[in-house]
Order: C-alpha cells, then structure tokens, then sequence
C-alpha cells in the first residue's frame, strides 16, 4: 500500500498535523541509498511514537534556480509506493515556485515543517540546504530546531564499492544501457510506465502486436530492444514477458520515437490501460532490415531470446 500522497502549496492550509518524523529530499528513483534513510526514519519514528512523512519538491528545484531538471527516474505517484511499502505514511509534496525559492530559511522551518507539517523529528543529507540562496545548512536547522521543538538527524551516505549511491549514478547507468548497474542502485529494475494508446496498429499486421506506451515520464535508455516484465497498474498485475522496441522504427518508415511492447503470453485490449514496464536487459540495437520478412524473423528470435532473459532474472 503506497503513502498518502499530498500536494501544498501557499493557498494550501496547514494545521493541526500530527506529530511527525519528516525526511526531507527529493527521492528520485528511491534508490538503495534513499531505502536505507527511509528504513532509519521509519524505525526512529517507530521509537518516539512518531507517523513518518516525507517532504519533497516539485518540479525539481534545478528546473526552478538551476540549470534544469535531471531526467525523471520514478512519477511522484510510484515514489508514493515505494515510500509506503518502506513504511513511510505520507508523502508532502510542496509546489517549487520561485516564490518559495525565496522563502527565508527560518519561515521554512517555522512555517511548514514544524508548523505547517508538524515535524518533531527533522532526517536530512549532510549537505542540505535550505531557503532562498540555500542560505540555511545543518547549524541553522539544528538551532531553528531547538526552538521550534524538532530533532535533527543527518542521515549516513549509503555506499558501496564504486561509491555513494546516489540518482545520478541510476541515470548515468540508463544512460549507457547498464541495466544491470541501474538495477543495482535503483534495487529493482528501472521502470517505464504510461498509458496504452493507439498506434498505426503495424505490428499487428506483421504478427507482432504492441501496446504503444505513451507518453512515458520516466527517462528512457538508448533506442534498442529490451527484455522487460509487464504490470498493468491498478486491479490488472502481472501481465508476463513482453519486448519493447524503444525508437524510429527505421525498416517500417521510421518517424517519432516509441515505446512499443509485444506481450509474450497475451491476447487482449490494453487501450487506455497504464503498463509499467520493468527493463530486465538489452536484447540488441535497432536497425534497419532489408525488409519486413527479415524483420519479423528477428522480432521471432528477439521473443525467444527475451523470454529466457526474463525467466532466468531475479
């Protein structure tokens, strides 16, 4: 069961919350390293009698006072999940407008986290910041906190051999096929997910069926076919193996970018349904075929070869 997920924002009333273990961060992908700060919040919360929270941003603060915002890893509705099968019971999401960026750090802590979101425990990085400027770091928080009646606790960095884990190394694996890196950082495959919408309906004429996933929000891997696991959201589960084809499309005509999915092991209308695709491993490159005979006998040997990827992953 996912956290309840909240938006607020300055015509948002907050009052009267109850008392809380807030994290504070922006959790993309709720990757290894986010688990391991969540785990620690829920069990503190757990000590004190505190509910867990987590205050996060959106959009990502970069896209607001930065140089833009990184490629989405996980929709704030999957982070609710995920954060809620870590035992995280809500999930505050506040609106990053230019106006709050020039928030002073003391009407921050004041008014939304100890106020607003009822905060007597405040989880944080060791390099947070805070209000306009990022004018705020841990000395501050910890002496707002004194007065305001919050704790601060500076979560440990998450590591392994090659380093912290941290999102940028989840994107930089996606970003070079590395599946199986993402998967590790992430703790599970990376995922795509969006609605199922209707295509030129091509591969249905070749033998090949696919839903066509759009739009998706999550950041993509380099065009390619890829083995994945299928899940319709919702009352729907598991739908088996698929392969997803991610690109142009170069030997039927080509055009805009896709993400369409052969389902192995089903028969039916997907149409409006939303499908996460979890990506187990590439199976090749796109290309061109000579024709659409030699495409269609790849597309047979890339089902054979997908099915045993999938079958034999963890």
């Amino acid at each position: 069961m996912g956290a309840l997920l909240r938006r607020i924002d300055d015509d948002t009333p907050l009052s009267g919350a109850r008392p809380s273990a807030l994290v504070v961060g922006n959790f993309d992908g709720v990757h290894v390293g986010h688990a391991a700060v969540l785990r620690q919040a829920v069990d503190l919360g757990r000590e004190r009698g505190l509910e867990t929270s987590v205050l996060t941003f959106d959009p990502h603060p970069a896209a607001v006072v930065g140089a833009g915002a990184p490629p989405v890893l996980t929709t704030l509705a999957r982070r609710a999940q995920l954060m809620g099968d870590l035992g995280v019971a809500s999930v505050w999401v506040r609106t990053f407008d230019r106006a709050f960026a020039a928030s002073s750090p003391d009407r921050f802590a004041r008014e939304l986290v100890a106020r607003g979101l009822g905060a007597r425990l405040v989880v944080v990085g060791q390099n947070f910041r805070f209000g306009a400027r990022r004018a705020g770091g841990l000395d501050l928080l910890r002496r707002l906190g004194e007065d305001l009646g919050f704790e601060v606790v500076v979560h440990a960095i998450a590591s392994d051999a090659r380093g912290p884990y941290s999102s940028t190394r989840a994107r930089e694996a996606i970003a070079a096929a590395d599946l199986a890196e993402a998967a590790h950082v992430l703790g599970r495959p990376h995922e795509l997910s969006g609605p199922v919408v209707r295509g030129d309906q091509r591969g249905r004429t070749i033998g090949f069926p696919t839903a066509n996933v759009a739009p998706v929000a999550e950041m993509l891997p380099p065009d390619g076919v890829y083995a994945v696991r299928v899940e319709r959201e919702g009352a729907g589960g598991p739908l088996g193996a698929g392969v997803t084809n991610i690109g142009v499309r170069p030997t039927v005509g080509g055009g805009a970018r896709t993400v369409e999915t052969h389902l192995l092991d089903f028969a039916g209308d997907l149409y409006g349904a939303t499908l996460r695709l979890r990506l187990v491993a590439r199976v090749r490159d796109e290309r061109r075929f000579a024709d659409v005979d030699q495409l269609k006998a790849q597309i047979a040997r890339d089902c054979v070869w997908a099915r045993e990827l999938v079958a034999g992953a963890p």
